[in-house]
């Protein structure tokens, strides 16, 4: 199925696997690309040396174009961006908006560059600076979310911008596809659905925990790090929403040094990058610290398995989601659902 994603980026099929931290290393993103999507590499959660080390992974495994997703407001965000250049990546997403500098760094060499937004405004302005694709998420989506849903956000965005949109939030199979389409997206991003197939990494007693959620499972609550955050409802969400300032403290506390521990990142900036967060929003000071180590309550569930400690993004198709295809197997069925969908559609009743 060729679409304007499809073009722009050089893979068979318009699906793009999301760059989710902890999940989207180079076994899924491999395998992703080479069932025909656009795999994401996540990138947040690694240093500069490990980075080009999964990039250079990703490029063993497959010759399939791929993607890596950067943090646009991550102090060394420039370096990240040479990386991406040097490898020979041929595309940069990026969960926050990147300067125009950053994107017109990437266009000079080549890399497509793609931000994720959950506004029309946002779109309207990455566009204006040159990128040449965007992702839209909706409220539905796992993670950091807006409350928009996406069948209001993605023709607001479709009507305001003249590149790529791709449709992400609430995805999950072949007619989703094709009614993004319809709203005249070029293609689909999807998460939570590409966690659980069994080319993901995720711990298999964790994979079961999604597979058991009902849509009532799937909350979104600010009580993580102060931001609307869509993911399963775990013992550590319950514990959040209802300690104390004391309590919750002491446990940021915790939780950031051993994300220090494990990124290199001295105090100094983790709490500047908390900070960053905080900037423009009601944060308590144990919310600031769980906004610079979130990456690390995500790791505690989608490396270590312990969904007690952790949280698990989660976007709400967790919910109507009961099996663990492979990548190829999904994608392929992604595929042959929509164009029956589009038969079936164009045929007179």
């Amino acid at each position: 199925m060729e679409t304007a994603l499809t073009r722009l980026v050089g893979v068979r099929h318009p699906v793009v696997q999301t760059g989710m931290g902890w999940v989207a290393g180079p076994r899924l993103v491999s395998a992703s690309a080479d069932a025909g999507a656009l795999g994401i590499l996540a990138s947040a959660t690694m240093t500069l040396d490990r980075l080009r080390d999964a990039v250079r992974e990703v490029k063993s495994r497959t010759d399939r174009p791929f993607g890596v997703n950067l943090r646009a407001d991550a102090g060394d965000a420039g370096d990240r961006v040479r990386i991406v250049i040097d490898e020979g990546v041929r595309v940069a997403s990026f969960a926050l908006a990147p300067s125009p500098e950053l994107i017109t760094e990437l266009k000079a060499a080549g890399v497509v560059v793609i931000p994720s937004v959950g506004a029309r405004r946002h779109a309207e302005k990455v566009a204006a600076w040159g990128a040449d694709a965007v992702i839209v998420q909706g409220g539905e989506g796992g993670g950091h979310t807006g409350e928009v849903a996406t069948t209001v956000l993605l023709p607001q965005v479709v009507d305001a911008v003249d590149i790529p949109v791709v449709a992400a939030g609430g995805f999950h199979d072949g007619r989703g596809l094709v009614a993004a389409l319809a709203y005249g997206a070029a293609g689909v991003a999807m998460g939570t659905r590409f966690l659980l197939t069994s080319d993901s990494t995720v711990p298999d007693a964790v994979k079961a925990r999604y597979l058991a959620a009902t849509v009532r499972d799937v909350t979104v609550t600010r009580a993580v790090d102060g931001l609307p955050h869509r993911m399963l409802r775990t013992e550590l969400v319950e514990a959040l929403e209802h300690a104390g300032r004391t309590r919750a403290l002491l446990q940021a506390v915790r939780r950031a040094a051993g994300y220090r521990k494990l990124s290199g990142l001295t105090w100094r900036r983790l709490v500047s990058d908390g900070l960053a967060m905080k900037h423009g929003k009601d944060l308590t000071w144990s919310q600031v610290l769980l906004a610079a180590n979130t990456p690390m309550l995500l790791r505690s569930a989608m490396v270590d398995g312990r969904t007690d400690l952790g949280v698990m993004a989660a976007g709400q198709v967790a919910g109507v989601i009961d099996d663990l295809p492979s990548c190829a197997e999904l994608v392929e069925r992604i595929m042959k659902e929509a164009e029956e969908v589009r038969e079936r559609l164009s045929t007179p009743p």
